[in-house]
């Protein structure tokens, strides 16, 4: 199950920041076709968000064909944004984890970490979509 986090800073719309995380999810396996989504009332209360936020985030999803809404039983992901790299995504992200631990013990913060994973991103042919 997913678990959503609002970044306070960040000048992304609040429902906007859960369809990022939604399709992030979708990306990596974390949700697959079938899997529910968190119910209205308790991402709005875990979060301390308005409900009627959740609820635009998870209707954006149905718009993009990626959810559906199963009226008094909650939305479900209907589609898939994992890729073909997705079976050797386990093992990156263990390398990830790994880097990201050495990082931070050589006194990096997380705003160095993003910042240089952006640049890094900028600086490389990888073409990117993080919508």
């Amino acid at each position: 199950m997913i678990e959503f986090v609002l970044d306070g800073r960040s000048r992304v719309a609040t429902y906007m920041q859960l369809v990022v995380q939604v399709k992030q999810a979708m990306r990596v396996g974390l949700l697959r076709p079938g899997d529910q989504l968190p119910k209205v009332r308790e991402v709005a209360q875990a979060l301390a968000i308005n409900p009627n936020t959740v609820l635009k985030a998870y209707r954006e999803l149905v718009l993009e064909g990626l959810a559906e809404g199963r009226p008094g039983v909650g939305t479900f992901v209907t589609g898939s944004l994992a890729g073909p790299s997705l079976g050797s995504q386990g093992q990156l992200r263990e390398e990830l984890v790994a880097w990201l631990e050495r990082a931070e013990a050589a006194g990096m913060s997380a705003d160095d970490i993003a910042a240089l994973i952006e640049t890094t991103l900028r600086g490389t042919a990888v073409p990117r979509d993080l919508a």
